[in-house]
């Protein structure tokens, strides 16, 4: 079963700051290259509702998928490297379809 990962955040850097842009990127160098991961979009929230400023979504076909991903060395050093010293607040959500 398809599962759809989605992490929002914020980050310690000024927003429109080179820091923010070059996490993003190397965020999404980093993610698109492990195997398994599909439609990873990068959002930036738009609503005054949320001092969480950005999203990483991504599907995964199963759990397997979803498990290599989290033990891949790529995405290892880029949550030890990157999103440790640079993320200031997260949640982190795993959804599976009910219905559709």
């Amino acid at each position: 079963m398809p599962i759809a990962h989605t992490v929002v955040f914020r980050l310690v850097h000024a927003p429109g700051s080179p820091e923010e842009g070059a996490f993003l990127d190397d965020a999404w160098q980093a993610l698109t290259s492990i195997p398994g991961v599909e439609d990873f979009r990068i959002s930036r929230q738009v609503s005054a509702k949320s001092e969480l400023a950005f999203q990483f979504a991504m599907v995964f076909a199963d759990q397997a998928a979803y498990d290599a991903y989290n033990g891949h060395p790529a995405h290892v050093a880029f949550v030890a490297e990157r999103w440790v010293p640079e993320v200031a607040a997260f949640q982190e959500y795993d959804f599976v379809a009910v219905r559709g």
